[in-house]
């Protein structure tokens, strides 16, 4: 089924009213470097996603969902505070744990927004959007009244060990710094974190919110974001070597499982139908890493370039008998998120749609001198500067793609 955005205005304005009887919940899950060919429900033969194939039945399919960097800083900013990075000053690059800054408190986020709306607010995962020197830029800063995770990518720091057993991680990531620490609203509970149990106690603490939010009869806002499948791929014994994908199988299958578990205890607390799900990745696969890299597709290129490999992820949106399932070929980006939740939260009849905007594309490192590197407009997009990335792969076919290949 191809939807437009006519018929979905049109539903919303006929039918929201009757529906909605109380503001609905919302969760974000947000996977980690999941490129637009990895999931099976893309045609992936060796991918196994059971869970989010059965998300994707129920929700409105965006084929044509943006992140707003190729890279996972500026990218999370975009996506919590609906503006451009640029905007926000969360670039060039990603934040490393040395970093002293960080996403600036004063620009609201979607956290900021609900909890304003009486909402319960949880970020649980990957945060780096900064932490400061006193932790003025974690989570509890942005609307969030608690937090569990780790502030940054989990290859920032030592990698020993991803999987159960005496194999080692694929990787050593960084070996001469400080170990990765997980935190708790503002305090380190763990240090190194213990990657072959972080997905479950992850999932755990989301169910666990869930549960106590219904009981509290409160609306909730879960911003669930995973490790996976980031390299280095991790996994705990459930997974570890049951997938036909190696490592980066396992960590999907992981990612996968905790989906279904979010699913599972929405049916069983009654809330399914009256809360929105957004399902969606960072940026494009680190396809350098080859087999355990990740997946674009048809796409060109991939992580850290503006081609679509780099910036076009996987999306879908959930929210039964509101917004109806099936196919949405319009323009939707990270820049839509915050403002259609937003709507729909406060009841309004505006359109489950793209704001028609045109779209600009700026690399992981933006200069001022040049501006955007690409920009789209409806079904058309045009390159300004082009530019490779390493993260692409540089003995990848396309030498465009390569870290060599510059404007």
């Amino acid at each position: 089924k191809c939807i437009t955005s006519k018929f979905i205005t049109l539903f919303i304005t006929l039918f929201l009213p009757h529906l909605i009887n109380s503001k609905p919940n919302v969760i974000i899950l947000l996977a980690d470097d999941l490129g637009y060919g990895d999931l099976s429900s893309s045609g992936h033969p060796t991918s196994r996603t059971p869970n989010i194939d059965r998300l994707i039945r129920s929700s409105l399919s965006l084929p044509s969902f943006y992140s707003l960097s190729p890279v996972c800083s500026p990218s999370r900013a975009a996506l919590l505070t609906g503006m451009y990075p640029v905007s926000t000053g969360i670039y060039p690059g990603v934040f490393s744990p040395g970093d002293l800054g960080g996403l600036d408190p004063k620009y609201p986020t979607i956290a900021s927004h609900l909890r304003e709306r009486n909402y319960l607010t949880y970020h649980i995962g990957k945060w780096h959007l900064g932490v400061g020197s006193k932790g003025q830029y974690l989570p509890l800063k942005h609307g969030f009244d608690h937090y569990l995770g780790v502030p940054y990518s989990h290859d920032m720091c030592p990698c020993s060990v991803c999987f159960p057993g005496p194999l080692p991680c694929h990787d050593k990531c960084r070996p001469d710094t400080v170990s990765c620490p997980l935190y708790r609203d503002n305090h380190i509970i763990a240090q190194p974190v213990d990657l072959t149990t972080l997905n479950h106690l992850y999932t755990k603490e989301a169910v666990k919110f869930i549960e106590t939010s219904v009981k509290k009869e409160k609306n909730f806002f879960l911003y669930l974001a995973y490790h996976h499948p980031h390299h280095p791929q991790f996994s705990g014994n459930k997974f570890f070597n049951q997938s036909s994908r190696g490592s980066f199988g396992d960590s999907l299958l992981e990612l996968d499982w905790s989906v279904g578990k979010i699913l599972d205890t929405l049916d069983q607390v009654n809330e399914r139908e009256n809360t929105i799900i957004l399902f969606t990745s960072d940026n494009g696969p680190s396809i350098a890493r080859h087999q355990r890299g990740g997946c674009a597709g048809l796409l060109k290129c991939g992580k850290g370039t503006t081609y679509e490999g780099g910036v076009r992820v996987p999306g879908m949106v959930s929210y039964p008998n509101v917004i109806p399932s099936g196919v949405m070929p319009d323009v939707f980006s990270m820049l839509d998120v915050l403002p259609t939740l937003l709507n729909l939260v406060d009841g309004s009849r505006k359109q489950m749609a793209s704001s028609n905007r045109c779209l600009l594309y700026f690399p992981d490192s933006p200069q001022l001198n040049k501006g955007p590197y690409a920009i789209r407009c409806g079904p058309y997009k045009a390159h300004v500067y082009t530019s490779g990335s390493s993260l692409s792969d540089d003995t990848n076919p396309d030498p465009a793609c390569h870290g060599s290949a510059k404007e």
